[in-house]
């Protein structure tokens, strides 16, 4: 266990001593204890606890409620949060979300209406106990995800529950127990009831775990991936000139290449992998020579990506650089006869990383020609070995042009570019070399 781990269970055992100590049961709860069994670090530590909401504050001064009505109470100690629940049951799930009750009760009746035997689990850091009232031990022990009680139940009181258990699937590499599995394909199209703000963070977990190709699978053979993007569904049997794509469809080219992608990926990265051929679909035809084309599938799709991201209420700061990926995917293959300047303007853009990610997975898992990626790579080198910038201060300004009479307008911004590219190309060096090539380009304009 790493020392922010320690730390944090050493913190959470002491609010279970001061809550024993009024009276009160108090043990750790859920993914914590699953975590712990499995050996894995937990990210957080959370308390179930007999005392009420009310009793929890009174206990704990300055902690808060985030959900008073369900009995979740966030203390804060040492600089971190930890939530300390009530036992409770739940009522029924009007809305398939949240229950329109909660009745406070035991610890075993607080297991039993969770979503997964895995995450049922109670532990006893005074005891160092383990008290499972859902099989929870054996199913971890077999490594399977089982509903707690009924499947088809538990997924109708809160539908966000069919995401969780590819989620808990994809992240913990166990198989769904056949029941569970087949209750949550039978309620896939029911999680479009959820709100896309959760539906989007499942799915960033899914695709953020370093297993992301099993995730994508089980959410396409649960029916899932059509309940959330369709888009992605259509892909399907879309085919692909086979010179310059052997591997097959674009739905195949697109898992493979989500499975050469690394460990650690950002949220543009993973989702313009996933987004960047979104639109080969409807810009498919076959020429006169009978090859294959999608004249402009980068422009639309970039188009379409947006509409996607944001349907899923995605940050700009997500939605910009993703789409500015599947917009200039197809740019790289230019690279080789970029003028200096264009290339120089080229790798300095904001998101040219995960863009080179996405150009060198797009490559291996097509025609594997690499070609450009090492050419990028070398050019990087020698960019950085000459300790400048891409794209250096400017020797003018707007200011200097209009002191030298050029009318405010669309030219001031062409004569800056001229400047600039000269000056990238490495043919201007200073304001003074610069400002005479201004004179005497405006000379010959007359």
């Amino acid at each position: 266990m790493n020392k922010k781990s320690f730390l944090m269970r050493e913190i959470a055992t002491s609010l279970v001593k001061q809550l024993r100590a009024a009276g009160h049961e108090a043990v750790f709860a859920g993914g914590c204890v699953r975590d712990m069994l499995l050996d894995k670090e937990p990210k957080d530590f959370d308390i179930a606890t007999s005392a009420r909401p009310e009793q929890v504050m009174g206990l704990f001064p300055g902690s808060h409620a985030v959900g008073a009505h369900f009995g979740v109470i966030v203390v804060h100690r040492d600089g971190e949060n930890f939530e300390v629940a009530t036992f409770r049951q739940d009522g029924d799930y009007s809305d398939g979300r949240r229950p329109d009750s909660v009745v406070f009760t035991s610890a075993e009746e607080d297991a039993k209406r969770r979503d997964f035997t895995v995450n049922g689990l109670f532990y006893d850091p005074l005891k160092d106990e383990v008290l499972d009232f859902v099989g929870g031990r054996v199913d971890l022990e077999a490594r399977v995800l089982r509903a707690i009680g009924d499947a088809r139940s538990r997924f109708q009181e809160d539908r966000l529950r069919l995401l969780r258990a590819v989620r808990f699937a994809t992240v913990l590499g166990f198989p769904v127990e056949t029941g569970t599995w087949e209750a949550l394909k039978e309620l896939a199209g029911e999680v479009v009831s959820v709100s896309a703000e959760r539906i989007r963070d499942e799915l960033n977990k899914i695709f953020l775990d370093r297993n992301r190709v099993r995730g994508f699978d089980l959410l396409v053979e649960s029916g899932l991936m059509k309940a959330v993007m369709p888009e992605v569904m259509e892909l399907q049997g879309c085919e692909q000139p086979p010179q310059f794509h052997p591997e097959g469809d674009v739905f195949v080219h697109t898992r493979k290449m989500l499975e050469l992608l690394g460990d650690e990926v950002s949220l543009p990265l993973v989702w313009s992998v996933l987004l960047h051929d979104i639109s080969k679909p409807e810009t498919f035809t076959v020429d006169e020579t009978g090859r294959i084309r999608f004249n402009g599938h980068d422009r639309l799709g970039a188009i379409k990506a947006g509409k996607i991201l944001r349907r899923l209420k995605f940050p700009n700061q997500v939605v910009d650089p993703t789409v500015e990926a599947v917009a200039n995917h197809m740019g790289f293959k230019d690279v080789p006869h970029m003028r200096e300047s264009t290339l120089k303007r080229f790798m300095a853009r904001p998101y040219f990383e995960d863009e080179l990610e996405l150009h060198r997975v797009d490559c291996l898992s097509s025609n594997g020609m690499l070609d450009n990626y090492e050419l990028l790579k070398e050019k990087r080198a020698g960019y950085e070995a000459e300790t400048k910038p891409l794209i250096p201060p400017p020797l003018v300004t707007g200011h200097d042009l209009l002191a030298m009479g050029v009318v405010p307008g669309p030219r001031i911004g062409e004569l800056l570019l001229g400047v600039q590219t000269l000056q990238l190309e490495g043919v201007l060096n200073d304001r003074e070399s610069a400002l005479i090539w201004l004179s005497e380009r405006m000379k010959d304009e007359g």
